[in-house]
């Protein structure tokens, strides 16, 4: 029988998590009313936190549930089923969790609960924020559970459950009909591009930083329903510095786990899914940096309610674009309607509406200040980077919702077949290259406008050492590429541009540090973070516009007319044990090899004897490891990841002799094709990137069985090698056969001359209950199969029969991509400067709260 006693106590959690949080909103709303707040009546906030609590304790025990669903290979129920299988690591066990729209949604929740806590005892002290913000937090709580409750009301269906089992999910499959009990004794597994470590830790931090948007939002909503409209951005500012830290490092994340995934050979591809992140995040810093003008300047208030509202509304609406199915022809991610494209519209309406329409209400009462801003006031320039950041954001925004325009067009009766830009890369890149120019050069001349004299003098004296130093800089560079110095050439007008723009802003912002840091470290906050950004602006110049293929193919032949263009062209292929040049290197494909448990680094495949369980091998001989024998012959191994092989190219440098190994992965899908992954050298200067862009057949066509009749000492040539029968021996263990009393079996030895080794082969002829049995050897590189025939005892005579086939091959594609590293470096440099920001601003709004006890004794006093 199915025990369904977990999954009802999942659902029932939902179900109280949701009431919960309806509870909780309520009572937060009501606690917000002036005349409860000026009655000090805390029976509603109590309810209110108690109700909070309550919450949270249900999502805590749905995703306890959840994730003993999955860990304990409960198949009964549809998710586990989907999403996990008996073989997956606990590490990828909890990928498994959130590669499904449920998971995903809780884990969502579970951030927001977390930030609710940390609000709620936050502001047990200034009670002024708590009710109104949580208010807010409570509602957005209340969408976010509908969305996993799994509730049919007629035909009306509120969310979807990942508690629902197999035969209510499936219940056309015939299977169900014969046996309402039946349980599948494995599931289909992870989507085996999710199975990264990237995708254990990038999903949370993403979510992090998309459930940390909703803190500035609900402070800026608070302030505008409470008439307290200057006083939110001050609690409000370090927590959009977190979440814009936090969103930032998910979207780095990500872009690594496609550049070490994927086989597009980049980490961004402007994908739908992609520029749906990317767009808050901009609007978000953009925001960050209007905050950070009003509470100097007293201006941009209004601009810092309109960004930091649309930041979180944009969260809103990325995700309605990745979880309602509207954009399924348009991105290469895969995306299901589960039925939700009308709740999740209805998430970001509400919002949506009660955002816009309180700030048209309040918009009259927001204060602005009369104050003229100066060409030369650092204020004024922040305030143009905001605008840029918000254009490059929005070029993004409408080209990405192209689907959504049609579709909204054909709801109301209008046909339009607007299609996305054929070429998206380059569409976006001719837009963002220049955005990306234009924040390099106001992020110098803003930060030393705005820590320098504010007047035409000083900004003279201050901007003229580093545009000297980049000046000087960037004409060196240029010319060392220019004599080779580099491996490519800087002449393209708008790499040269954006290069002088980064270099600018790194010593713009690098003068603003040495003339802080003996202040106040953490006053450099915003200097370390745009030096970082600069960086990463760099990295991308480079690694992008630079990246150089060096397979091409220089052999004059097309490997397949079957083949697209671009394989044919832009990769080697390489005969196994055969060197071939590439560009500067010699390189070589020498095998496959998996991944065995308690093995460090590879195992030959050829070790490796494949038995029933897939997940099982048994050593054909001794399986070691740098000198290091971990298992013995005959010994039985268990394989990580059986479906995923890597293949060994070994390179060396011709004109130094130095020599390396990368193994790039692959796997044949049954349902996604071929699925490669690259292997990287990485050096400081530049990286190679590896992936296989084509392999041999598994099933390999064997030509006609050629019988040899030989003796001991006996040469032969086999498919033009020469091998020599040294004669057989007797074995008393056979690879994935059980021998009993009785049974016999020998090995026949053979020495294989090849091209560039000797090979021994050692077919198997045997003798099991009364039956004749053989195990043939394969040797892959010289594309031979030999069997142990048979025995002429009265003769001493041995039959040894060959079959030939093709040797293994794969097509290799590699690339160059320089200074990529400067990019990820820039992307921790970015993530330090952020953090000092938020320890700034904690310590002020600290450094304000104890002077104003101080300042009250001082007007007693007085």
């Amino acid at each position: 029988m199915i025990n369904t006693l977990i999954g009802d106590i999942g659902h029932a959690s939902v179900i109280v998590a949701f009431v919960a949080a309806v509870v909780s909103s309520y009572a937060y709303f009501m606690a917000s009313r002036n005349k409860v707040e000026l009655s000090g009546d805390n029976s509603w906030r109590n309810l209110a936190r108690g109700a909070f609590y309550v919450h949270g304790a249900a999502v805590m025990l749905i995703i306890f549930t959840l994730f003993n669903i999955i860990y304990e290979h409960r198949y009964e129920y549809y998710y586990a089923w989907s999403h996990s299988s008996n073989h997956l690591p606990v590490y990828y066990m909890i990928s498994c969790f959130w590669e499904g729209q449920e998971g995903s949604f809780l884990l969502w929740i579970f951030w927001h609960v977390l930030l609710g806590f940390v609000l709620i005892n936050a502001n047990k002290k200034n009670k002024v924020w708590e009710a109104p913000v949580m208010a807010m937090f409570s509602f957005v709580q209340l969408f976010l559970t509908s969305m996993i409750m799994g509730v049919v009301i007629g035909d009306m269906k509120i969310g979807s459950s990942p508690f629902i089992l197999m035969r209510d999910f499936m219940t056309d499959a015939p299977v169900f009909a014969m046996d309402p009990n039946f349980v599948p004794q494995d599931g289909t597994g992870l989507n085996p591009l999710l199975q990264n470590y990237w995708m254990v830790i990038h999903p949370p931090t993403l979510f992090l930083g998309f459930a940390a948007t909703l803190i500035p939002f609900a402070f800026a909503m608070a302030g505008l329903w409470k008439g307290k409209y200057t006083e939110w951005v001050k609690p409000a500012l370090p927590w959009a510095h977190f979440a814009a830290v936090v969103l930032g490092i998910g979207i780095v994340m990500g872009a690594y786990w496609a550049y070490e995934t994927l086989n597009f050979g980049g980490y961004w591809n402007w994908d739908p899914v992609e520029n749906a992140v990317y767009i808050p995040w901009l609007v978000l810093v953009g925001a960050i940096h209007t905050m950070i003008a009003y509470r100097r300047g007293k201006s941009g208030l209004k601009a810092s309610y309109i960004l930091v509202m649309a930041s979180f509304l944009l969260i809103l609406y990325a995700t309605f674009l990745t979880r309602s199915g509207i954009l399924g022809n348009a991105s290469v991610h895969s995306f299901t309607d589960l039925g939700l494209s009308g709740q999740l519209f209805a998430y970001l309406a509400a919002f949506a509406v009660l955002a816009v329409a309180l700030l048209v209400y309040r918009w009259k009462y927001i204060p602005t200040t009369e104050k003229e801003l100066s060409t030369y006031s650092g204020e004024f320039w922040v305030f143009i980077g905001a605008v840029v950041l918000c254009l490059a954001a929005f070029q993004v925004l409408f080209t990405t919702s192209i689907p959504v325009w049609n579709s909204f067009l054909g709801f109301i009766g209008i046909e339009s077949n607007v299609a996305l830009p054929a070429d998206q890369i380059e569409h976006y890149t001719k837009f963002q290259l220049w955005g990306g120019v234009a924040v390099a050069v106001l992020s110098g001349i803003g930060q030393l406008l705005w820590w320098r004299k504010g007047d035409k003098g000083g900004f003279m004296d201050a901007i003229t050492l580093p545009a000297m130093l980049t000046l000087l800089f960037a004409s060196l560079i240029i010319v060392l590429s220019k004599l080779g110095v580099l491996n490519e050439t800087i002449d393209n007008p708008a790499y040269i541009t954006l290069l002088v723009a980064g270099l600018f802003s790194i010593f713009a912002n690098l003068s603003i540090i040495l003339n802080l840091i003996h202040k106040k470290v953490s006053l450099s906050g915003g200097a370390v973070a745009h030096i970082g950004i600069a960086m990463m602006l760099i990295g991308i110049m480079f690694s992008s516009g630079y990246s150089n293929i060096i397979s091409q193919n220089i052999s004059g032949m097309v490997y397949s007319r079957e083949f697209p263009e671009e394989l044919n062209r832009d990769n080697v292929l390489l005969w196994r044990n055969a060197p071939v040049e590439m560009d500067k290197y010699t390189v070589s494909y020498h095998g496959q090899f998996q991944e065995v448990i308690g093995v460090p680094g590879y195992v030959d495949r050829e070790l490796l004897f494949p038995t029933a369980d897939p997940y099982k091998a048994i050593a054909r001989g001794q399986v070691k490891a740098e000198d290091k024998v971990y298992f013995e012959t005959g010994d039985t191994l268990e394989l990580l990841s059986p479906e995923n092989t890597y293949y060994q190219v070994n390179y060396k440098v011709r004109e130094t002799g130095k020599a390396f190994t990368l193994y790039p992965r692959a796997q044949v899908n049954e349902n996604m094709g071929l699925l490669a992954s690259p292997d990287i050298k990485h050096s400081a200067d530049m990286d190679l990137y590896t992936h296989v862009s084509g392999l041999a057949p598994e099933e390999k066509e064997w030509g006609e069985l050629k019988e040899y009749v030989v003796s001991a000492g006996d040469t032969l040539i086999l498919n033009d090698y020469v091998a020599v029968f040294n004669g057989i021996e007797p074995i008393k263990q056979v690879p994935g056969v059980q021998l009993a009393m009785g049974d016999v079996a020998v090995q026949a030895d053979l020495k294989i001359l090849g091209e560039n080794k000797n090979y021994h082969a050692h077919p198997v002829l045997m003798i099991k209950d009364q039956m004749m049995g053989r195990v043939p050897e394969e040797i892959a590189d010289l594309g031979l199969r030999l069997t142990f025939m048979n025995i002429d005892t009265e003769n001493n005579k041995f039959t040894i029969g060959v079959n030939a086939t093709q040797k293994d091959w794969i097509i290799l594609k590699a690339m160059e991509k320089p200074f990529v590293s400067v990019l990820w470096i820039g992307t921790i440099v970015m993530s330090i400067g952020f953090v000092m920001a938020i320890v700034r601003r904690k310590d002020e709004g600290a450094g304000a709260r104890v002077a104003k006890p101080q300042e009250k004794r001082k007007a007693q006093a007085a």
